[in-house]
């Protein structure tokens, strides 16, 4: 077996008072394709940049082969230090041949000699992974390497890493893009690190088979671990489990939407008897827009309904954020018409997250310090709304500039998604998102009672969530298709797709309906059992607490004996309650 080309041994760093993480082995081969998978906020980026020899472990020893070019791809490059991004690309421990880093830049649509300090974070971004490409990397460590990337930039980088013949670990929220090009996993999880030799795609049923083995060592535990330990596994397996309920509504909500649709692609009038006039949310008759000599949008009709999801994709520079303008009346068209319904409410979350301040406590963002936020007319305290954005309550006190890009952007979704509005509006909303949030996100977007529109990268998120996409290919046609980003392609470049389709993981499908369920009995059982477990602890600790009194024995014998024999029987009963609750949870688990 050939020897690694990294390896870091009982890594360790420390985080303040504690530990991120401690005693990690990390073993990367020469052809290793790692996933590296964690939630926000458990090290993942910090882990890439000790890999890559950028900061220093407080224990743990690293080795490299010699001479090994091991690159790593940050998510937000710093220029500053440069006139222009072709200056940065051409600098680094391996200055990459300028003919190289020339040629993947055209790939990738970037100018090298825009000015770096006014350079976007999308031309940054690629400038790095021009630098980081053209230096014949043997390791590349990419960390969210999509993010402000459109999807033909994405798709480019796609099959370069297929062709790629070195090492590399990945951190991305994009599913299609670990899903095709990886082949391990790596997986932190509450400072542990783990392996797989399978691939992003198998990793929920590796993750779940993890979480049932932890529940099964636990169940010799007393009864209130051991429903925690079952509670830990069913709360990662319910997630996966709504998410099949929200694709189950998302194939409902598609069907009901192509009644809607013309042949052409454009959405009809509505002719159902309800009030059409309150359900068409926005109107687009006949817009077009152009900029100097360039069409951008020819002549587009549509009708965005009442709960219509509608996603927009399309290449930089097609068109997606005017067509975003137009719809959502920032923009005025060159000709045509767009409507408004007059009780719009909307709520806009961008992709540079500009609402959030660094030094704000996470408690002033949610409640302007308070202890109560009001959630669309409910209120709420703000702990309990930080469990529902997967928070832990302690960082209530904590500054939003210490928090990670992702809890950001998490902590930004908490506090929009509180407000009254009937129409939302994501612009690029899965970046820096970990994959969890992005399941939090389907499920908030899926519970939403208005209208959605998102402008996203992620085709994988897209076709999870979005009942309509409007395609844009540049030309100023705008494409109106039912259903998500992969039915776009399909009708765009049917070859492509079906391409598409044999690398990725198997296509969404609605979910079988279930209509087992637990017997009068079982669920009846199942509802009483936990309350039933605390009157029995209860009850042995009230009889302990008498036993253990030192004269009971010699002034009351029979009551000592009968106290013993009492607590007995309540310890074999708690424990045939426990196994019974156990299994009665997991059937239903399985029934759902």
């Amino acid at each position: 077996m050939a020897a690694p080309i990294l390896s870091f041994e009982n890594l360790g760093l420390s985080q303040g008072s504690h530990w991120l993480f401690r005693g990690l082995d990390i073993h990367v081969g020469a052809k290793d394709r790692l996933a590296l998978i964690g939630r926000n906020g458990a090290g993942k980026t910090t882990l890439l940049k000790l890999l890559g020899g950028i900061i220093e472990p407080d224990e743990g020893t690293r080795s490299a082969v010699p001479g090994a070019r091991i690159i790593l791809l940050e998510q937000d490059p710093d220029v500053s230090a440069f006139a222009t991004l072709h200056d940065f690309a051409m600098a680094g421990e391996f200055a990459p041949p300028v003919h190289e880093v020339e040629a993947i830049a055209d790939q990738l649509g970037i100018d090298l000699s825009r000015d770096a300090a006014t350079a976007s974070g999308g031309e940054r971004r690629r400038a790095a992974i021009a630098r980081a490409l053209a230096s014949e990397p043997d390791l590349l460590l990419l960390d969210e390497p999509t993010n402000h990337l459109d999807i033909a930039a994405i798709d480019w980088i796609e099959n370069w890493l297929a062709r790629y013949t070195g090492a590399f670990i990945v951190i991305s929220h994009d599913r299609a893009f670990l899903t095709r090009l990886t082949r391990q996993t790596l997986w932190l999880d509450r400072g542990v690190m783990r392996r797989s030799e399978i691939g992003f795609g198998g990793f929920e049923t590796w993750m779940e088979a993890v979480y049932a083995e932890e529940a099964r060592a636990a169940e010799k535990m007393d009864a209130k671990l051991k429903i925690e330990a079952h509670w830990l596994e069913r709360g990662v397996t319910a997630r996966r489990k709504r998410n099949q309920g929200r694709l189950a509504k998302l194939w409902e909500m598609r069907a009901a939407r192509a009644a809607m649709v013309g042949p052409q692609g454009v959405a009809k009038i509505a002719v159902a008897a309800d009030d059409s006039k309150t359900r068409s949310v926005i109107k687009v008759e006949h817009v077009s827009k152009a900029f100097g000599d360039r069409t951008i949008i020819n002549d587009l009709s549509l009708r965005v309904q009442r709960g219509d999801r509608i996603g927009i994709v399309g290449g930089n520079g097609a068109g997606k954020t005017t067509l975003l303008k137009l719809l959502t009346g920032e923009l005025a068209p060159d000709s045509g018409s767009v409507t408004l319904a007059k009780t719009l409410d909307m709520i806009f979350i961008d992709q540079q997250r500009s609402l959030m301040q660094p030094d704000k406590t996470v408690r002033e963002v949610l409640a302007e310090g308070g202890d109560w936020i009001d959630v669309r007319g409910v209120r709420k305290h703000v702990h309990g709304y930080l469990k529902d954005f997967l928070f832990d309550p302690s960082l209530a006190e904590a500054k939003v500039g210490t928090l990670s890009g992702g809890e950001r952007s998490r902590l930004l979704f908490a506090r929009e998604f509180a407000r009254e509005s009937n129409l939302l509006v994501l612009d690029e909303p899965t970046n820096d998102l970990d994959l969890e949030t992005l399941d939090l996100l389907q499920e908030v977007i899926a519970d939403y009672d208005g209208t959605v529109i998102i402008v996203s990268h992620d085709r994988d998120f897209l076709d999870r969530t979005v009942t309509v996409t409007l395609g844009l290919d540049g030309t100023g046609v705008v494409d109106v298709i039912v259903g998500g980003y992969a039915d776009w392609l399909a009708k765009r470049d049917p070859r492509k797709a079906a391409k598409a389709d044999r690398k990725a993981a198997p296509a969404l499908a609605p979910p079988k309906p279930v209509s087992a369920k637990l017997s009068y009995k079982d669920q009846r059982d199942l509802d009483l059992l936990p309350r039933r477990i605390e009157e029995i602890e209860a009850a042995i600790a009230r009889d302990e607490a008498l036993l253990s009194d030192p004269a009971l024995y010699t002034r009351d014998p029979k009551r000592f004996d009968a106290l013993t024999r009492a607590i007995e029987k309540a310890r074999d009963e708690k424990d045939e309650a426990e196994m019974r609750w156990l299994e009665l949870a997991e059937k239903a688990d399985a029934l759902r």
